[in-house]
């Protein structure tokens, strides 16, 4: 495992990053992200921390352009499905259930060069929870808020590399799950994220970010 890794930006600098970015409006069609920075990206969305490591969710880079076009028709006719360098769709597990957790623990084993049988009690507590999730829990939403933590992960990653996104929740659901077939594979749309390069008339751009002040969202107890 390779050391902790020095900040690899300044405090202030980080600041100035999530000041920059915002949710992109128009982007320029002209403008691609470079395969290097996009394989960095890729990277993002399979670091992403979730609960029990499960990572219940798919992304799916729509590259063909005629489905982009079919997405956007889905998506009220907003252009940055389409103009945007990268369009994805992020969708969650939907069913989940303990062939699910088999899984994960299979790839943990796999990767930490492990028996399964080491991770007994590991397999045990998820297995218990997607049988008999906790009263308030309900395991698509459950899935759905663990697969948004995979989408700020990805935003802050591109903000960082000085690529412009937005997360787009205007969409059909049912279109996209069809247009995809995410269904038969036991998933479900819940959002897309556009990323490429703001244009350059794009109004947006320089709009100043209006937030509540700090003492009325952070409180310290």
């Amino acid at each position: 495992m390779s050391p902790t890794p020095n900040a690899a930006i300044s405090p202030e600098r980080l600041v100035e990053t999530l000041r920059w970015r915002y949710a992109t409006k128009k982007f320029d069609p002209t403008r691609k992200i470079s395969d290097a920075e996009w394989r960095a990206l890729e990277q993002s969305l399979v670091l992403a921390p979730s609960s029990f490591g499960l990572q219940p969710w798919k992304f799916v880079v729509v590259d063909d352009r005629a489905l982009r076009e079919q997405l956007m028709a889905a998506s009220w006719n907003q252009r940055q499905v389409l103009d945007a360098s990268h369009y994805v769709v992020f969708a969650a597990r939907r069913g989940i259930g303990r062939a699910d957790t088999e899984r994960w623990v299979a790839r943990l084993a796999e990767v930490r060069n492990l028996p399964v049988d080491a991770l007994a009690g590991l397999a045990k507590g998820m297995a218990g929870f997607v049988a008999s999730p906790p009263a308030h829990v309900q395991l698509d939403a459950w899935c759905a808020k663990q697969t948004y933590i995979a989408l700020g992960f990805a935003m802050e990653a591109a903000a960082l590399l000085g690529i412009d996104t937005v997360a787009m929740e205007g969409f059909d659901p049912p279109k996209y799950d069809a247009l995809l077939r995410l269904p038969e594979r036991g998933y479900g749309a819940i959002c897309g994220l556009a990323l490429g390069y703001r244009a350059a008339d794009d109004k947006n751009a320089g709009q100043l970010k209006a937030r509540f002040p700090l003492d009325q969202v952070v409180e310290h107890v």
